[in-house]
C-alpha cells in the first residue's frame, strides 16, 4: 500500500525522517569512495568480516552498558588495523579474514549467550534500524564524509598507483604498508557506521554497489569516485524516499535500488566503457625521491 502525496509531506516533517535522509545523504558521499577501495584493492571478504567483529562490538557494549555502536566502530577499527600486516598479498588477507570472522561471530554469540543480555538488540542490527540513527550516527558519518574523500584527495596518487599496482606503488616510493593500513582502518570504521542504515546483510548497497557501477563509467580513478559518490547520491534518497512512499522496510529498497542501477549500467555497450584500471600518466606517479 502505498502514501498518499500528503502522508508522505508529513513524514518528511518528522525528525526522525530528516535524520535518517540526512544519515543517507552523509554515508553517500564517503561509503561509496570506500567501495571503489574495496573493489580496487579486491578485499570483498573484508566486509563480511567487518560485519561479524561489528556484532562481536555491539555485544561488548550491551555487556558493559556503553554506546553498542561506537563499541562496533572501536572493534572494526582495532581489527582493521589488525590485519593490515597480512595484507601484503589478496590471498593472504582473505585466509585471515575467514579466520578473523570466525572467531568473531563464536565470541559474539558466547558472550550474549554466558551474559545473559538482551540479544535481540543486538541481531536487530542485521537488518538496519535507519529510523533509529541519532546524533552520535550522524557525527560518525560526518565524519567519514570528511575524512574519506579527504584522504583521497590528499593522496590520490598513491592510492591511485595503489590500486593499479601495488609492487609498482612500493617501487615508486609509496608507503604501501601504511597506506593500505589507513584504507582497511577506514574500510571497517565504514562498514560499521552504516550497519544501522541498512543493517550488517545490506550493507553492500551504501559501500560496493555504486563502485560497481562507477568502474563501467569512469576512466580513470577521480572520475570513478566521482561516479561513486553521485550514484550514491541518487541511489540513496530515491530508495529511501521509494521506502517511505510504499511504506516499505527502508534497507531492501536501498539495495534494489541500488542493484538496478548496477545492472542498468552493464547494459551499456562494452565498447563505451572505460578500463577500471586505467594506466596512470608518468607525471602521476609519485616521486620516490
Amino acid at each position: 500500500m502505498t502514501l498518499a502525496g500528503a502522508d508522505l509531506g508529513e513524514l518528511l516533517g518528522l525528525l526522525a525522517v530528516q535524520r535518517a535522509g540526512l544519515a543517507l545523504l552523509l554515508a553517500a558521499v564517503g561509503l561509496p569512495v570506500i567501495g571503489v577501495v574495496i573493489v580496487g584493492l579486491d578485499i570483498m571478504p573484508v566486509r563480511f568480516a567487518m560485519m561479524h567483529v561489528a556484532l562481536l562490538g555491539i555485544a561488548v557494549g550491551l555487556l558493559t552498558g556503553l554506546d553498542p555502536m561506537l563499541c562496533a566502530l572501536a572493534a572494526c577499527a582495532l581489527a582493521g588495523a589488525g590485519v593490515a600486516p597480512l595484507a601484503r598479498t589478496a590471498d593472504g588477507l582473505s585466509g585471515a579474514m575467514g579466520l578473523l570472522m570466525s572467531l568473531a561471530i563464536a565470541a559474539a554469540l558466547l558472550l550474549l549467550a554466558v551474559s545473559g543480555v538482551n540479544a535481540s538488540g543486538a541481531f536487530a542490527l542485521l537488518w538496519g534500524s535507519i529510523l533509529s540513527v541519532g546524533p552520535t550516527d550522524l557525527v560518525v558519518l560526518g565524519v567519514l564524509a570528511v575524512l574519506v574523500p579527504g584522504l583521497f584527495w590528499w593522496r590520490r596518487r598513491e592510492i591511485g598507483l595503489l590500486l593499479y599496482d601495488r609492487e609498482l606503488a612500493e617501487c615508486s616510493g609509496v608507503p604501501v604498508r601504511a597506506l593500505t593500513a589507513a584504507l582497511l582502518v577506514l574500510v571497517a570504521v565504514a562498514v560499521a557506521g552504516a550497519i544501522k542504515l541498512t543493517g550488517a546483510l545490506l550493507v553492500d548497497a551504501l559501500t560496493l554497489l555504486p563502485a560497481l557501477a562507477a568502474r563501467r563509467l569512469g576512466g580513470s580513478l577521480k572520475s570513478i569516485t566521482l561516479w561513486a559518490v553521485g550514484i550514491g547520491v541518487v541511489v540513496n534518497l530515491t530508495g529511501f524516499v521509494l521506502a517511505l512512499w510504499l511504506d516499505w522496510p527502508p534497507g531492501p529498497v536501498l539495495v534494489l535500488t541500488a542493484g538496478a542501477v548496477v545492472l542498468a549500467v552493464h547494459l551499456i555497450p562494452e565498447r563505451r566503457i572505460s578500463s577500471w584500471r586505467p594506466t596512470p600518466s608518468p607525471e602521476s606517479l609519485p616521486s620516490s625521491h
